[in-house]
């Protein structure tokens, strides 16, 4: 079928005049292919290809093994290096930059292969197989929509919705607190941890799942479904609990030089990597355990436990999924395609760990004696932990690197396993072919026995630039059939071509968020290797091929401006070019909200950092008024201004879950009331000011804010809100904590320079003073 959707067929009856004189002909329905199986895609987030003990890992998941067990594994599965990249490929077939996403949507910019606006012309797998009968859904993590369009009113083009999900039930965000996340039903803002205190959204994500296939089951008993199941998990905050964590107490204490080592003897036992491997060497970056300071370690170890744990949690709550299936009798005609990664391991959380994600998030690295004086809070709601970067190099053996660098195999190569009991015959095989995310829509499209339209629609498509795998289900020795496929992520780049590649490495750390680096400058290695003969990348041989080295350089530059690569570009680079991409304010700095805005993302909002501000809330209270008038991010950056039990204005302002500035005022008596929050701002980026409080135009507190953060309190979906503060409480009081008055509105105002009344308050030698002390 070339068009999709198909055009509305003439009536084959006969219409008369009345029933007597006409003839009645069946409605036609699209169905799919007679037997077409249901399929299910599997998509962890940041797990590296040594961590799963199906492929030598340290952390057991019997899921895994048991889809390996009955079908195939893939051992040079590659992805791009970075989230949403290799999900805008997943779901299109499509190279990344080809289909506008060469970054998240978060660090988007003008240019066509980086803009984050998935083209209509790059139709997914979830609309043609909906188009052809099929029954879609999407759970856990979205993260395709532009930043402008995460909006509560859209728009919804690039929301699962507009990408062929019938239904979804999940975050749109890069990240979220596994206890508190920003969950949607559709395009309805839900909260199912409040009043849970056992909610985990791995578990909750689970059970929706089932019960959508047992609703579709039910209901559409001769449909098959296709269903998106990504996790949130791996991705931090690793949180799960302690029953989980502690199973692995004692396991890391050797250290990630020791841990590596071990998975690569694994490896190699297993045969998932191949006799003479070579374990590739540790980059001078890191430091080896040895050097690691001895009094950090506890640190370290907990944090992989944590992880660990994590992910047996994660697999554990997968092996829900499979039962299911067996439950309803439909495993051996489902395809599951259970990929274990969107990118290698994360080394973005720094040399020493995290215990606030948004720290490192702004380039913001944390002490090392924090994390160590807060070492029970992993994997709890009261941080957002990551682990070291150590461990990410680790549990990427036996190659080079991690997330982000696409230039090495520890960036883009992923496990993968697929079973479909009734089409493939060699369980427990393994398959060593070249392949790549852009792959899995032709597998699931040949699969299902359907071909891609060339106009949805009625808009003619890009060509699909994966190719089908399913030649490999039946023969393990048959020629990979994808003989190039380019890598682009943050500079980072390479060129796969008939078994040899051609890497460049950019420079630019994975934990240095905002680092510079010249392309073809001196930080830039160009090395070359025979794929064929070293599977793990381990020997450059760019000084004795240097011609073949020139020539896969020249193929990259050619195939990078047919998929719109260029102009390559460092991440915070944008804010050069002069041109940004759309805001949903424009230049508005100044907006009146009001009890209806909740959940309301932080760039939909008027942004409040790096100047001096006036937030204006105007209310009625009565003789037991508190709660959060309006707030903005969580617990672990953000600000609030709220009432306490005490009826007391309460200004909180967050910096990273480290340090909390507070103004607060005398109890408020019941009536109506004029609460406004003035700060005058030292200026530079996350810099200091001095915040004052007034109520009914009287000074009644005010504090020193030493440190602001710079770029963005939260990019796990802690939101602005008027009313109550969603998600994970950005000061001292309980979740939610709505406001228990009448809030008439909240005016927030962008300043260029700092309130008068601050500027004479400050004037005043008695007040100055007043201020020094705090």
């Amino acid at each position: 079928m070339t068009q999709l959707p198909p055009p509305t067929p003439p009536y084959k009856g006969v219409i008369g005049n009345t029933f007597a004189t006409s003839t009645a002909a069946p409605i036609d329905v699209i169905t799919p292919p007679t037997g077409a199986p249901n399929v299910i895609v599997i998509l962890l987030d940041d797990v590296g290809f040594g961590t799963c003990s199906t492929f030598g890992g340290p952390v057991p998941t019997p899921s895994l093994d048991r889809v390996a067990r009955r079908g195939l594994r893939y051992n040079q599965f590659h992805t791009t290096a970075l989230c949403s990249p290799t999900r805008a490929s997943l779901m299109t077939g499509r190279n990344h930059h080809s289909v506008h996403m060469g970054r998240i949507p978060e660090g988007a910019n003008v240019f066509p292969g980086y803009d984050s606006i998935i083209p209509k012309e790059a139709g997914t797998v979830a609309q043609i197989l909906r188009l052809h009968g099929y029954s879609t859904s999407a759970f856990g993590k979205w993260h395709l929509t532009p930043s402008w369009e995460q909006t509560p009113t859209g728009p919804f083009d690039r929301w699962p919705s507009g990408l062929g999900f019938d239904s979804f039930y999940g975050i749109l965000a890069a990240e979220a607190s596994q206890y508190e996340p920003p969950m949607y039903r559709d395009h309805t803002a839900v909260m199912p941890y409040v009043d849970q205190p056992n909610y985990h959204m791995t578990e909750d994500i689970t059970d929706e799942a089932i019960r959508w296939m047992e609703m579709q089951r039910a209901t559409n008993p001769n449909r098959p479904f296709f269903m998106y199941f990504a996790t949130g998990a791996m991705h931090c905050p690793h949180h799960v609990a302690p029953e989980w964590s502690d199973l692995f107490r004692g396991q890391f204490d050797q250290g990630w030089d020791q841990l590596r080592q071990e998975i690569y003897e694994r490896q190699l036992a297993l045969g998932v990597i191949p006799p003479g491997t070579a374990l590739t060497p540790r980059p001078n970056e890191l430091p080896s355990w040895d050097e690691y300071p001895d009094r950090y370690k506890p640190v370290a170890s907990r944090l992989m436990e944590v992880f660990a744990g994590f992910l047996s949690h994660t697999d554990a709550q997968i092996g829900r999924l499979l039962d299911a299936t067996e439950s309803l009798g439909i495993d051996d005609n489902t395809v599951v395609m259970y990929i274990t990664g969107d990118n290698g391991a994360s080394g973005e959380g720094t040399i020493h760990g995290a215990w606030s994600a948004p720290s490192f998030q702004n380039g913001v690295p944390e002490d090392p004696e924090w994390l160590l004086e807060h070492i029970d809070d992993f994997g709890t709601a009261r941080c957002e932990n990551h682990y070291n970067a150590g461990w990410a190099w680790a549990l990427d053996s036996p190659f080079q690197w991690m997330k982000q660098v696409a230039s090495h195999f520890g960036g883009t190569r992923n496990a993968m396993a697929v079973q479909w009991p009734a089409g493939i015959t060699d369980a427990g095989g393994l398959r060593s072919q070249f392949h790549h995310v852009i792959d899995v829509m032709p597998t699931l499209l040949d699969i299902v026995g359907i071909d891609a339209p060339t106009t949805l629609f009625g808009i003619e498509q890009m060509p699909i630039q994966g190719v089908s795998m399913t030649y490999s289900f039946a023969d393990e020795e048959v020629e990979s059939r994808r003989t190039t496929q380019y890598f682009e992520m943050l500079g980072n780049r390479a060129l796969y071509h008939n078994g040899w590649m051609a890497s460049c490495f950019h420079g630019r750390m994975p934990w240095d968020r905002f680092g510079t680096y010249e392309f073809d400058g001196p930080t830039e290695k160009w090395e070359l290797y025979d794929i064929a003969h070293d599977f793990s990348q381990g020997h450059d041989l760019a000084h004795e091929y240097p011609e073949k080295l020139a020539e896969l350089r020249a193929l990259f530059t050619e195939i990078g401006y047919d998929n719109n690569v260029f102009p390559l570009n460092e991440p915070g680079a944008m804010f050069s070019l002069g041109v940004l991409p759309p805001s949903n304010l424009g230049n508005l700095k100044e907006m009146t909200y009001t009890t209806a805005h909740v959940r309301m993302p932080e760039r939909s909002v008027i942004n409040l950092k790096n100047c001096s501000f006036r937030i204006t809330a105007t209310v009625e209270t009565n003789a037991d008024s508190s709660g959060v008038i309006v707030a903005q991010g969580g617990s672990m950056a953000g600000w609030s201004l709220y009432l306490d039990e005490d009826s007391r204005p309460t200004y909180h302002y967050n910096w990273f879950g480290h340090e909390h500035y507070v103004a607060v005022g005398q109890p408020l008596t019941p009536g109506a009331h004029r609460i406004v929050v003035e700060f005058a701002y030292d200026g530079g980026l996350g810099g200091s000011g001095r915040v004052v409080l007034f109520v009914d135009d009287v000074a009644v507190g005010h504090a020193v804010v030493h440190k602001t953060v710079p770029i963005v309190f939260s990019i796990s979906g802690e939101t602005f809100d008027v009313g109550i503060d969603t998600g994970s409480p950005v000061g001292p009081y309980p979740h939610h904590f709505p406001f228990r008055g009448k809030i008439q509105g909240v005016h927030c105002q962008r300043l260029s320079e700092p309130p008068p009344h601050i500027a004479q308050l400050i004037a005043d030698g008695e007040f100055r003073a007043s201020i020094a002390t705090q």
